[in-house]
């Protein structure tokens, strides 16, 4: 019986990971890809030394299914463990680093939220719970369980660091659906997380991983398991329904034009890239600008590398996070040197800060000499830097994060309508399963 053939348009984690899947199911998968690269954003960047990567930077593995999947993949002996130092995190307020509690009595001592702010998180059990409507923001969530400062000085500035948005902007069942859960089925956060730690199938530890050449290395190691076809420079123009099949025709840079018929097509391309395609033929057509209007806005990464003497301030965590009543000019920054390996020279950290996103789009407007100057004005104060950095470097992200606002149910509505209207059509890529690696991994969404 001969296998069905299967088109992945985009090659990003989602595209590559999915290839690997189908192809495990028995099917016979073309890959296509736009770029001359595979990764999407997930990309990786050697420098004068300095190791850079431009997406993601890390992995967050707890789920087994997760540890699993990339034990099939052949993905997790190439894994680097995150420095131990890393689970130390910080936050800035009145203008100085400070770091997060990690214990009953840090909390306790800490004063990251004030005396009244702490006393309010214990108030959360006995909150009454919300309507479930799938309306609320996380701001709202937020401000209604866990109180106004928690908002400001938590949920603020983790919303900055995650998405480079604003928790204001964010449906709560899209953007963090446990929380929505727990709530829904417990009446509580702190109770939900007790149920959830004896429900949820964890790894016994979990692990923040990266690679030896960066958080690309996980689309090589994935990709390098495909057995079928993969294209490159391939621009997909038009996908046309047909009696049996579909038809995707799409074009080189030299304008040449190639067209193929496949039994299924799953289409991984971020969400603004739809209606460059011509869609022929599809049901419930009118879905796909739907499913275009996810929202992402533009952000900046600034990488600046100084010798270890110049940076006074110690650099033994993950990296800090602005809260935007901080009125500073970035959202954070990571300590990236201190994360794994052989990311900076000997002798050299690497710090890489973060600017724009919803929260200050205008910000990534600036020229290069402005950018280095006010990100530099920030990082001088806060980490008691001397001189200048012998390393200076950015990546500019016209199209940022896909956002999950109060839309996102819509979207994923649409994108099931077109599925179910269309057989052999699917969709999927980070605007409709989540921006976390492990989603984009696993490759699927539900309308939740």
């Amino acid at each position: 019986m001969k296998s069905k053939s299967v088109c992945v348009l985009g090659a990003g984690l989602c595209g590559v990971s999915v290839t690997w899947q189908q192809e495990q199911y028995g099917k016979s998968v073309h890959l296509v890809e736009a770029s001359n690269r595979l990764g999407g954003v997930l990309q990786s960047k050697k420098e004068n030394g300095y190791l850079l990567d431009y997406g993601a930077n890390t992995f967050n593995l707890r789920l087994q299914e997760t540890n699993d999947l990339l034990e099939k993949m052949g993905v997790l002996d190439h894994a680097v463990d995150a420095n131990p130092q890393a689970k130390k995190r910080f936050i800035v307020r009145n203008g100085k680093i400070i770091p997060l509690p990690q214990s009953i009595f840090s909390f306790l001592t800490s004063n990251f939220l004030s005396p009244i702010g702490k006393l309010r998180l214990f108030l959360e059990p006995f909150i009454a719970k919300g309507n479930f409507n799938g309306n609320e923001s996380v701001s709202e969530f937020i401000k209604r369980r866990l109180g106004k400062e928690a908002l400001d000085y938590c949920a603020n500035p983790f919303i900055g660091g995650i998405y480079a948005s604003k928790p204001e902007s964010l449906s709560l069942a899209h953007a963090f659906p446990t929380l929505y859960e727990m709530e829904k089925n417990s009446g509580s956060i702190l109770l939900g997380s007790i149920k959830a730690k004896s429900e949820r199938k964890n790894i016994a530890k979990s692990r923040l991983i990266s690679f030896t050449n960066g958080m690309e290395e996980i689309v090589s190691l994935i990709s390098s398991g495909i057995k079928g076809k993969v294209s490159m420079g391939q621009k997909v123009v038009k996908i046309e329904k047909l009696e049996i099949g579909w038809r995707i025709s799409s074009r080189f840079k030299n304008n040449q034009l190639i067209e193929k018929i496949y039994d299924e097509v799953i289409c991984t391309l971020p969400a603004y890239k739809l209606q460059d395609i011509e869609w022929k033929g599809i049901k419930r057509s009118e879905n796909i600008e739907k499913i275009s209007k996810t929202p992402d806005f533009p952000l900046n990464l600034v990488y600046l590398g100084f010798d270890r003497e110049q940076v006074k301030k110690d650099l033994d965590g993950f990296g800090f996070l602005v809260p935007s009543k901080e009125n500073m000019n970035i959202l954070g920054a990571l300590f990236s040197s201190t994360l794994f390996p052989d990311r900076a020279p000997t002798g050299k950290v690497l710090l890489t800060a973060f600017v724009g996103g919803e929260r200050m789009p205008g910000l990534t407007e600036l020229n290069d000499l402005q950018t280095y100057d006010l990100v530099l004005r920030d990082l001088f104060e806060l980490l008691k830097i001397k001189g200048t950095p012998d390393f200076k470097h950015i990546k500019r992200w016209k199209r940022g994060i896909p956002l999950p606002d109060n839309q996102m149910g819509i979207r994923k509505h649409a994108a099931q309508e077109l599925e179910r209207s269309n057989p052999g059509l699917t969709f999927s890529g980070s605007h409709l399963t989540g921006v976390s690696l492990p989603n984009c991994l696993k490759a699927e969404y539900s309308n939740s």
